[in-house]
């Protein structure tokens, strides 16, 4: 899609553009597939949407389907480990920590797994720096506790997953390694300063940037040191001053799920997208029933329909999302 059509959406295609949903079960709900004919930018799929083989390429194909001529962003957690929602369908692949010298191989292996049942986008690597040994939620999915190590391995992963023309999304920016708390559960609070959080968290957020990753998620984290007042995922300081202006990254950023409590307990979805259109957020990814997430679309489009420069914000958000999906593959066995 060209800047100008983009130009010219109405307000709820536009808002459409921002936002990746779930869904429950097997099938593609009719009101998820009205929103991709809206231009709803993809979805994301977990284990309950899981059959077998032959159902979910034949969901894969229903979606790519819905959104036809566009190519809709088809994604889900394949890391390895504990994060593997695809077990049982896909080679068993052990977690970042313990992959040895294989990263390119095992990136590969996921990569031409999801690519054969129709999926173009993993939310993988992991950037994390797994400094905190109480961490409850990263642990082994990190590839290291040294920051020049685990920017290495990964961008290993990364590779050998693009080399099957799946595109990957590193997280969880700026870091949640250093968290003592699940933020799927409660808000995580880092007492980490900007020096280390230059010189640790964010040393393999940017030699992924350096090395042209096109997708970042947020982590549901505060970093009071950095920015007291807003979480890392509604942070200008942190997704413009420093993501975008200080790292120099220029492809999508979105959020991680935002039903979990780490961001939903502390805001309203009116908050949410309002503050997040504001810090930077290109992508907003629901990941819960459909009926909740489209309430993300919903508040979107009041915002674009209410103010100008929130219209000129979710203009500059759904360009990059098009530049994304511009080069996804459609992966078809129908």
């Amino acid at each position: 899609m060209k800047s100008q059509q983009i130009d010219n959406l109405a307000s709820d295609e536009l808002a459409a553009h921002l936002v990746i949903l779930g869904f429950d079960g097997p099938k593609l709900p009719t009101e998820v597939g009205y929103w991709l004919k809206k231009g709803l930018a993809g979805v994301a799929l977990f284990k309950r949407n899981i059959v077998d083989r032959n159902q979910v390429r034949s969901l894969c194909d229903q979606i790519y389907e819905a959104a036809y001529p566009i190519v809709p962003i088809i994604s889900v957690d394949q890391e390895g480990g504990r994060v593997q929602r695809l077990r049982g369908l896909l080679t068993e692949v052990p977690p970042s920590a313990k992959m040895g010298d294989d990263q390119y191989y095992w990136g590969k292996t996921i990569g031409q797994g999801l690519a054969e049942l129709g999926f173009n986008l993993d939310f993988a690597p992991v950037l994390d720096v797994h400094t905190n040994p109480a961490n409850p939620i990263i642990g082994d999915r990190a590839f290291s506790q040294d920051p020049q190590k685990v920017a290495v391995l990964a961008l290993e992963f990364l590779a050998g997953l693009k080399s099957t023309g799946v595109k990957g999304c590193g997280k969880h920016f700026p870091g949640h390694g250093d968290a003592n708390k699940d933020s799927h559960l409660e808000l995580p609070v880092l007492e980490l300063t900007q020096d280390v959080l230059f010189q640790r968290e964010l040393v393999p957020f940017k030699a992924a940037i350096d090395a042209g990753i096109e997708m970042i998620m947020t982590a549901h984290c505060m970093l009071k040191a950095i920015d007291p007042t807003y979480i890392a995922t509604l942070s200008k300081i942190l997704l413009t001053d420093i993501l975008r202006n200080r790292l120099g990254f220029e492809g999508c950023i979105i959020t991680d799920d935002l039903g979990m409590a780490g961001i939903s307990k502390g805001y309203t979805m009116q908050q949410i997208t309002a503050y997040g259109l504001d810090a930077g957020i290109d992508l907003f990814l629901h990941c819960g029933a459909a009926l909740e997430g489209i309430a993300v679309i919903e508040n979107l489009q009041r915002l674009i329909e209410t103010s100008e420069e929130s219209r000129a914000l979710a203009i500059k958000a759904a360009q990059r999302v098009e530049a994304f999906r511009f080069g996804l593959q459609r992966f078809s066995y129908s």
